[in-house]
């Protein structure tokens, strides 16, 4: 089983900058992704970015540009940079990890970001 621990969310204001942290332990030796997800009051989880054990990234069309997703393969963390954050980034931003054999997702409780104009 796999624990998500996310850490560094909080107050900013608008164009402000945050750093946010997810640290997997566990048997976390065998995530193949791991990532960011948000929920915003009244509306669905979506992705925000993914970066594979191999480096490959994904992002919402939304962040691109705006947010860095990393991660140390190392110490099974993964980081999302994000800055020129804006108001409706407001949410609360769950961390998530998966591991393809067996199929199984896993997901952090959530760290609230909330952005102010």
């Amino acid at each position: 089983h796999v624990q998500l621990v996310e850490s560094g969310g909080g107050l900013v204001q608008a164009g402000g900058s945050l750093r946010l942290s997810c640290a997997a332990s566990g048997s976390g030796d065998s995530i193949n992704v791991m990532g960011w997800y948000c929920q915003a009051p009244g509306k669905q989880r979506e992705l925000v970015a993914t970066v594979t054990s191999t480096g490959r990234v994904n992002y919402a069309d939304s962040v691109k540009g705006r947010f860095t997703i990393s991660r140390d393969n190392h110490s099974n963390t993964v980081y999302l940079q994000m800055g020129s954050l804006k108001p409706e980034d407001t949410a609360v931003y769950y961390c998530h990890a998966r591991r393809y054999f067996p199929d199984t997702t896993y997901w952090g409780k959530g760290t609230l970001v909330t952005v102010s104009s």
